[in-house]
């Protein structure tokens, strides 16, 4: 049976939005109920977090035996652990540090049945001042990061962020131009595009080819967190008909952070609902006269 693309939307959810006291099968079921068919699993720059990456292969498998067993797997991985330890940094033990980190990511994304690595859009650190070498060092340090990630078939994909160095896909693209390889690619977030200024609907026109999976987010000019879906200034309708106008059928993203004293079952259920209203506005817009019947 040949599948309907519009019928193929996979929404995730990011680990983040529910309670870090669950349990991974708690957490799993969580997603499953709420409607959500993959998890992304976060490695940001907490130190609990980023020594998941020291976790031996019975560790990670136990990992990819609950997620089978729960039915939701983890198809992308945050991996925002490099904002803390860039790798254009001018400090040889910071960029070693997170090289080290993109090299242990793609091994565990290779257990795990991981597809995509997210990799931050950061050369530097908060404290330093991005520079020609910065951004040479991080071009560099990528490109040897793509070799070992494309010999495992694991793609890595660079996400824009709040800082001037990666804060456009404009700019991010270089790098990918520059790299030349099928094994890197972008996983915008239009709204960190949005609350930066920039022209978030030409730039997702001008580089859908080069989209892996798509962070979907709402947020306000210089906020770029917590925002309920709807209350920004995301023009979620013009996205999707952008996406899909451009052929783009892979992961949407759900980005949330569980909040303390809130029922952020229903908050990620909620949130589910509402972007999959505007995807199938966009998307299934065809299917109905697609299917009519006529006798």
């Amino acid at each position: 049976m040949i599948p309907d693309d519009n019928n193929n939307l996979s929404i995730g959810l990011y680990e983040k939005a529910l309670p870090a006291y669950l349990s991974w099968e708690e957490r799993l079921i969580c997603a499953k109920d709420a409607g959500y068919d993959f998890m992304e699993l976060s490695i940001d720059e907490t130190d609990e977090r980023i020594n998941r990456l020291k976790w031996s292969v019975a560790e990670k498998l136990k990992l990819r035996e609950i997620s089978e067993k729960t039915g939701i797997p983890f198809l992308t991985m945050c991996l925002s652990g490099n904002r803390r330890f860039p790798i254009g940094s001018a400090f040889p033990d910071v960029q070693k540090k997170g090289v080290e980190m993109i090299i242990s990511a793609i091994y565990f994304a290779s257990v795990t049945g991981i597809r995509v690595v997210q990799i931050a859009g950061y050369d530097v650190t908060a404290d330093e001042k991005s520079t020609d070498q910065s951004k040479d060092a991080f071009g560099k340090n990528l490109k040897k990061c793509v070799s070992l990630a494309s010999s495992l078939g694991v793609m890595l994909a660079i996400e824009n962020v709040d800082c001037k160095f990666g804060d456009s896909l404009d700019k991010l693209m270089f790098y990918v131009r520059q790299i030349k390889s099928p094994w890197l690619a972008l996983y915008p977030d239009f709204g960190n595009l949005a609350a930066m200024g920039q022209d978030y609907k030409m730039q997702l026109q001008s580089w859908a080819p080069y989209i892996a999976a798509i962070h979907v987010k709402d947020t306000k000019e210089g906020a770029v967190r917590n925002i309920k879906y709807g209350d920004g200034i995301v023009d979620f309708i013009s996205v999707f008909n952008i996406l899909k106008k451009n052929g783009f059928n892979g992961p949407f993203l759900l980005e949330m952070w569980a909040e303390k004293n809130k029922d952020n079952f229903e908050i990620i259920k909620s949130a589910r609902k509402w972007v999959l209203q505007r995807l199938e506005e966009v998307y299934f817009a065809d299917s109905f006269s697609k299917d009519l019947v006529f006798t």
